[in-house]
């Protein structure tokens, strides 16, 4: 045994390689693969809490990918990680199981290095022949060698060009979504834009067979670095198709006046079927900076990342501290998503910063951030308590956009999680006066059934909850032009809907700007 770990440490510098042989003794190997599975301690992880035993989880994972076999680590052990720019390479069953984990961030040679890369050992290739698509386009004229997903570019359309303080010149025209091998789109996760150019289009093979992760209790130790914008990743970044991660925990300690954000310690992207269930995750504490705009900001820091990414879950998983503690950021961002789910979740704030096309939270409760998106398709709400300022809020930053349906089906609003508010359903704000690279539209249609709205906290002046919040204070007659126009709600339909206030609801304090949406009570 003494002999394979030494072994491993002469070569753990070139094991993040996917498939790196390792040759440990005969009798050694036949142990292992009888057992069916290998643990850490078997490649000298000593599970102290001290030493640092990264080499050694390295070392355990690169082994099992090279035989098939799953991981589990010891009972009763932490693991000490320190800051060392290594990362392991899991491409097979795991079980953290009870064991401790501690991720010490105070001292790193690589913020951007993940502790854990869970990746497929299926590789992306180019796609030739394909140079132009339209949104809703059903196949392509192509054959692959099994169902891929497949990410394209077009570097000559800027999209997402973001207004105020985080202004910027905005990101490559992006889409992605699932192919099979005769080259029909999955039309659960469509195109969603028409790319009349692509400057790169790739294919990634969607893993068939799921890879579970199970247990583990992980401690970051918080990072010192200055408060700006190097965001940290140093985390479990899953980048591999039909991934279960189930009852794992993450903690944060050492939090100061001072530290940079972090991307997610779950960080999934450029995959689809991905689910985290039973999980506990923590929110980060929030710290300032100056802007692009040359003004202070606070700092979008998270615990969950899910970018390029579809039909991706989130199932009966809450965070350790309080969904209405406004010192700590909103757990989960997002970007170029389609099909995201909250089922039986408690967080602080559901985000989709880049887009998401369709969207379903059920049976869950969000906090002071709330609701916060812009996308495409429908955002389904449903048995949920939304405790933010709005039950939904379209980001203006990306134009308060939304080309679709909003459904609202069976849910409690507490506005403002019971402060002093005049709350409105559906808030946003657009000038018009922004290029953002795309049209802006708001829900074309929204439905809301049996909703119940807590306004007993309220101003002494309170009218009453508004539909919409006023996007355009400046829109008040004719006089007013929008340079890049929006395209309003056409029609709310209304059902059982009551107020803990009595009063009714209002379509918005701008009647103006909404003077032709049809509002309908059923």
């Amino acid at each position: 045994m003494k002999g394979i770990f030494l072994l491993c440490l002469t070569i753990y510098c070139f094991i993040e390689t996917p498939g790196q042989s390792i040759s440990p003794s005969s009798t050694e190997l036949e142990r292992i693969k009888n057992n069916g599975m290998v643990r850490y301690s078997d490649f000298g992880a000593s599970g102290d809490g001290k030493t640092d035993d990264i080499e050694a989880i390295i070392a355990t994972h690169a082994f099992a990918n090279q035989y098939k076999l799953s991981v589990k680590a010891d009972a009763n052990a932490t693991y000490y990680i320190g800051g060392r720019d290594l990362t392991a390479i899991v491409q097979t069953d795991t079980d953290f199981g009870e064991a401790n984990f501690i991720i010490d961030d105070t001292e790193l040679q690589n913020r951007s290095a993940p502790v854990f890369l869970v990746s497929s050992d299926r590789q992306p290739f180019q796609i030739e022949g394909i140079t132009s698509l339209k949104r809703y386009q059903q196949h392509l004229n192509l054959t692959l060698p099994s169902t891929c997903l497949i990410t394209v570019t077009n570097s000559q359309v800027k999209h997402y060009i973001r207004f105020g303080l985080n202004q910027n010149n905005g990101s490559d025209q992006t889409d992605i979504f699932i192919v099979d091998k005769d080259g029909n789109v999955d039309m659960d996760a469509p195109i969603i834009w028409d790319f009349e150019q692509i400057t790169e289009i790739s294919a990634l093979p969607v893993d068939e067979k799921s890879l579970t992760i199970t247990g583990g209790r992980f401690t970051t130790i918080a990072n010192q670095a200055e408060s700006k914008y190097n965001y940290h990743s140093r985390n479990i970044e899953i980048k591999r198709s039909n991934v279960m991660v189930d009852g794992l925990e993450h903690h944060i300690t050492g939090e100061g006046d001072k530290g940079a954000p972090y991307r997610g310690f779950i960080s999934i992207s450029d995959c689809a079927y991905v689910t985290v269930k039973n999980t506990i995750l923590t929110g980060h504490k929030t710290y300032r900076t100056i802007g692009n705009a040359g003004k202070p900001v606070s700092m979008g820091s998270y615990d969950l990342s899910v970018n390029r990414a579809l039909n991706i879950s989130f199932i009966n998983c809450s965070q350790t501290n309080d969904i209405d503690d406004r010192t700590y950021w909103g757990i989960l961002g997002s970007n170029y998503c389609k099909n995201l789910l909250y089922d039986g979740c408690t967080f602080s704030r559901f985000d989709a910063h880049k887009g998401v096309a369709n969207a379903t939270i059920l049976n869950s409760t969000l906090g002071h951030m709330g609701i916060n998106a812009i996308g495409s398709g429908v955002f389904t709400v449903e048995n949920s308590t939304i405790r933010g300022r709005s039950i939904i809020n379209l980001r203006s930053d990306y134009g308060s956009t939304w080309q679709g349906e909003f459904i609202i089906r069976d849910c409690k609003f507490i506005p403002a999680g019971g402060k002093e508010i005049s709350a409105s359903l559906i808030r946003g704000s657009y000038t018009g006066k922004h290029n953002f690279g795309y049209n802006c539209y708001m829900p074309e249609r929204i439905i809301i059934e049996n909703l119940h709205i807590d306004d007993s906290t309220h101003p002494k002046d309170y009218q009453g909850v508004a539909i919409f919040s006023d996007f355009n204070p400046q829109m008040t007659d004719e006089t007013y032009v929008e340079e890049y126009p929006y395209s309003k709600t056409k029609e709310v339909s209304l059902k059982n809907v009551s107020t803990s206030s009595g009063k009714s609801l209002r379509v918005s304090d701008n009647p103006y700007m909404f003077r032709d949406v049809k509002v309908v009570n059923r």
